[in-house]
């Protein structure tokens, strides 16, 4: 059985933004053609903290995804980040997912415990209370993409796939 995998991404939301490197991430895996058939897209979520996550929810219900990477833009990072956890006011709720097995000898990602305070935080949070609240055997992470560079472009994309190919994995 192949799993079902649901990857995200944001649009711009800065006037000197060309383009969100996480959407660009996802235009370069969309181009693999070694990769399941079973991967679904949802990209340039607008960059609003209560469209993206309805909007992400929604997508979920209908495809019912066993695999969910949410992914945003840190302009300010190297490497890829997977966070562990997603607050809304007080409340965190945190990643079901083991993270240390999971980037363990990549390259080019590290664990983050701080998720943005931005949209970012608050599509992951969503997303992780509607699989908690519906009781989904779902597993979730977000994932910070850096700026995309000629120099990063191939390792972030090598780490990303197997990511993906690590969480399926854990599937069978």
């Amino acid at each position: 059985m192949t799993a079902k995998i649901l990857l995200t991404s944001f649009n711009t939301w800065l006037p000197h933004q060309k383009s969100n490197s996480s959407d660009d991430l996802l235009a370069k895996i969309s181009q693999i053609i070694y990769l399941p058939d079973s991967l679904s897209f949802l990209r340039k979520l607008p960059v609003d903290a209560q469209e993206a996550p309805n909007l992400a929810i929604a997508q979920i219900n209908q495809i019912q995804p066993d695999t969910i990477i949410c992914c945003g833009m840190a302009e300010s990072r190297q490497k890829l980040t997977v966070e562990s956890c997603a607050c809304c006011e007080t409340d965190m709720l945190k990643t079901a997912v083991n993270l240390e097995p999971l980037i363990a000898d990549l390259a080019t990602t590290e664990i983050s415990h701080e998720a943005g305070k931005y949209v970012c935080e608050a599509l992951y949070y969503a997303v992780l209370k509607h699989i908690c609240d519906a009781q989904l055997a779902t597993k979730c992470i977000f994932v910070h993409v850096p700026i995309l560079t000629d120099e990063n472009l191939d390792k972030i994309v090598t780490d990303f796939v197997l990511i993906m190919r690590r969480l399926t994995l854990a599937e069978d």
